[in-house]
């Protein structure tokens, strides 16, 4: 294919830190090509930048084996038609955001009938799910990955791959202004401040909010000038309110809809859902507490499959546990408020841990727009 100006681009992302990947791209296609044509599946943030969604993100959010079950039938009938309405369309290109479940099969499909497939961020495979392995090989043209030790690992089983950056990196600046994210959150620069994260699914937030909660009862008990912020994620206002209810201690609790970037910058400690949250948290260089519940079954089948000690991804990139990690039963409201008492005594220790999360910074950072569309220009041209 010669460049030019018109592209039409599918894309899918599965849930909130798809969608903001995404939107931090869109950018360097539409430079690239400025006809460019996007549609498939994707948040409010893709959408503002011009991207059509025929479904809405929300009904792919789901984690967990037990919990995909339930919503089996209703995600693979979505994927059966959008895979008919690609097929029929044609797109130039497919990227799938991240949500390698639901896009691997479709992207496998894609690439079967003659049309080129990337996956945007690496699936997991050198923390669990090495398998994937065959799977990706047989997917996509190519991975554009998110950390620096991905492509050499996937050359190595002959998949075609471009560290790209993240997103994430150039997006969040190497120095918060702290003062600033509180005045703009309506809080004193006195006050001792806990962000809350409990995920953006509605089944994270189910099995961890509680907890959260409860930690934070024990924490006001013993740290009286404490105040706990809680972003709302998009959609997800009503179960958090519902929940917050049965917490007496709940009136210390401020809940705002989104801006968690904002709180994570104005955060002395966080406690946080395992996920991508937790390293855009180490970006904002904000202590942590990471935590993670599910139910009883996905836990078990997960805990089979993991290849690494740590789950979150600070710890990941560090190769060692930088910050504390509770998860599942480890996960008591008692612990957690213990390791987020630490945080808030040790200051040394604090120091140390964003001195660590500095050069993490700088080791993710690259201009991820410019780089992810040259590598897909060089995949259409191919």
């Amino acid at each position: 294919m010669t460049e030019r100006s018109a592209l039409e681009i599918a894309m899918v992302a599965g849930e909130t830190s798809g969608d903001l990947l995404a939107s931090l791209v869109i950018p360097g296609l539409q430079q690239r090509w400025p006809m460019l044509r996007m549609a498939g599946i994707g948040g409010p943030r893709m959408q503002q930048r011009g991207f059509s969604s025929w479904w809405p993100m929300e009904k792919l959010s789901v984690r967990g084996y037990v919990e995909v079950l339930k919503h089996y039938r209703e995600i693979v009938a979505i994927r059966r038609q959008l895979k008919a309405r690609l097929l029929d369309a044609k797109p130039d290109v497919f990227i799938g955001i991240d949500a390698p479940d639901f896009n691997l099969d479709l992207a496998r499909d894609l690439r079967h009938a003659g049309l080129k497939t990337v996956q945007f961020v690496c699936p997991s495979v050198w923390a669990w799910r090495a398998q994937r392995l065959k799977k990706i090989r047989e997917s996509v043209n190519h991975v554009l990955c998110i950390f620096p030790f991905e492509p050499d690992l996937l050359s190595q089983h002959g998949i075609a791959a471009t560290f790209v950056g993240h997103p994430l990196a150039n997006l969040i600046p190497e120095h918060a202004d702290r003062a600033a994210a509180r005045a703009q959150l309506g809080l004193s620069p006195d006050i001792r401040m806990l962000a809350v994260l409990p995920g953006s699914r509605k089944d994270e937030i189910k099995h961890l909010l509680p907890r959260f909660l409860a930690a934070v009862e024990l924490l006001r008990q013993q740290q009286a000038n404490l105040i706990a912020v809680l972003p709302v994620a998009p959609g997800m206002s009503n179960l958090v309110h519902d929940i917050a209810r049965q917490f007496p201690g709940a009136d210390h609790l401020k809940i705002i809809s989104g801006q968690s970037h904002t709180v994570m910058a104005a955060a002395d400690v966080s406690m946080i859902a395992s996920g991508t949250a937790t390293l855009e948290a180490a970006l904002f260089k904000c202590p942590m507490v990471i935590a993670y519940a599910m139910p009883w079954l996905s836990w078990q089948i997960i805990e089979r499959k993991r290849l690494q000690p740590w789950v979150g991804l600070p710890n990941i990139l560090c190769s060692e546990f930088v910050v504390p990690e509770l998860l599942q039963s480890q996960a008591t409201p008692s612990a957690l408020a213990r390791c987020v008492t630490e945080w808030l005594e040790q200051p040394a220790r604090v120091q140390a841990l964003r001195q660590t999360f500095s050069r993490m910074h700088q080791s993710l950072r690259a201009d991820t727009p410019k780089v992810a569309t040259d590598a897909i220009a060089q995949i259409l041209q191919a």
